[in-house]
């Protein structure tokens, strides 16, 4: 997640440079002069409204291949976790994230990145169903809010250590592939969790359990789209949609906006300020959600992020002293989403297709943040590369949040076993 964040925009200027459909250093030049207030030639002037829709639109399909990657390993990984068991599906998409990222330092053109990018994080996308279906299924209701909370902050020290990094070590359009070759690392992990990490109970039981009649049962990918659960999917799709347009549809705009405005120092700055109160926003996530109510805690964290995305792309500018503490404050706010998703959307779905529906509600959310970030890179030429006003535009989408939430089902007393007494029913 973080590597998509980060090297974005440096990816571009140097894949479109060995192109040679522009010249970076000369780029870079131009892009901070104009942010500065600096008067260009004509030439200049013509040069730079050229290249810098280009590199914003291009940009925006390698965030779109992270998504659209995650949104079809979601759906294809998840079948696998409902058909042969949460831990073995979640051990192969971390081994296909992990190849497939060492393989995209290797890109020579856009095309080639995102067509690699796109392969690596299918892997990304298969591992959070499986890995929510894990916890929701081996964990007590009681102990549920506090793993949930902790699997959201594993995702945010993740990117705060990457960004960290990113701070000491340069990712630049010149230096940026160390950080895909850094992104194999956890193929380590994806082997040693095909032996060490067991199986789910609940999965076990309702394979093993008698059955009734030789009718078979339905397939979990079709399952989750019929009339009985077709509301809720949608609903799950809704909710998992808006706290990813919040990150990856306007907050990350954040990061070339920085690196534009001051520098590459700056965008790992900003990152790190999102993911280090995202640590805490994610890991209070669940708690709060238990104790204030699931609809209450969403359509407030929805409220909150829109006023903060607002000031922030209004009011201030990456260079301004107080810019990183807004950022921080809609870090925390937009994390408390990443401890409410991995509670309570597993709490909408039946075991049998737990892993699936979880798949479905939270990578087609990824789905439609992918479309909403193509059609902004597409319109790139009409807001000028200005990501101040790309950032504005897309906050507003917290409303559908707001106004969804009050159509989901409240699971707040309910325990897991319930939903698979009314799903039989």
């Amino acid at each position: 997640m973080s590597i998509t964040q980060l090297t974005g925009q440096s990816a571009a200027i140097d894949l479109l440079e060995r192109n040679g459909e522009l010249d970076a250093r000369r780029f870079l030049d131009l892009n901070k002069r104009s942010q500065v207030k600096q008067a260009l030639s004509a030439a200049d002037k013509a040069d730079l409204e050229d290249w810098k829709p280009t590199v914003t639109r291009w940009f925006a399909w390698f965030q779109c291949a992270f998504l659209f990657g995650a949104a079809a390993g979601g759906l294809v990984f998840g079948w696998l976790g409902d058909r042969f068991g949460r831990s073995k599906a979640m051990a192969v998409s971390i081994v296909m994230y992990s190849t497939f990222s060492a393989a995209t330092a290797l890109a020579q053109s856009p095309e080639m990145l995102c067509a690699l990018w796109f392969l690596a994080c299918t892997g990304v996308g298969g591992m959070w169903p499986n890995g929510v279906a894990l916890l929701a299924e081996a964990w007590s209701d009681l102990s549920r809010p506090a793993v949930a909370g902790v699997i959201g902050t594993a995702a945010n020290i993740g990117i705060f250590l990457f960004s960290s990094l990113a701070a000491f070590v340069t990712i630049d359009y010149d230096s940026w592939r160390w950080a895909m070759l850094l992104g194999a690392a956890p193929i380590l992990l994806g082997v040693l969790a095909f032996f060490i990490v067991p199986e789910s109970p609940a999965w076990l039981a309702i394979r093993t359990a008698p059955r009734v009649d030789d009718v078979k049962p339905a397939q979990p990918e079709v399952s989750v789209f019929r009339s009985s659960l077709l509301g809720v999917t949608c609903i799950a799709i809704v909710l998992a949609t808006v706290p990813m347009i919040g990150g990856w549809g306007t907050a990350n705009w954040m990061n070339p906006w920085a690196e534009t405005v001051v520098g590459s120092a700056r965008k790992a700055e900003v990152l790190q300020a999102r993911s280090l109160t995202g640590l805490v926003g994610s890991l209070l996530g669940g708690w709060i959600a238990t104790f204030a109510g699931r609809r209450t805690t969403y359509f407030a964290v929805s409220l909150a992020s829109l006023l903060l995305a607002q000031y922030i792309f209004t009011f201030l500018t990456p260079g301004d002293d107080t810019f990183l503490i807004w950022v921080a404050a809609l870090g925390f706010v937009s994390g408390v989403y990443f401890g409410w998703l991995p509670l309570c959307l597993p709490e909408m779905f039946p075991t049998k297709v737990r892993s699936t529906g979880g798949g479905v509600g939270f990578n087609f959310g990824r789905i439609a943040t992918a479309a909403t970030i193509f059609a902004t890179g597409a319109l790139s030429t009409f807001f000028e590369g200005d990501y101040a006003r790309i950032g504005q535009w897309t906050s507003w989408l917290f409303v559908l949040g707001m106004v969804a939430i009050w159509f989901a089902p409240d699971t707040s007393e309910k325990e897991l076993v319930e939903a698979d007494a009314s799903a039989k029913q």
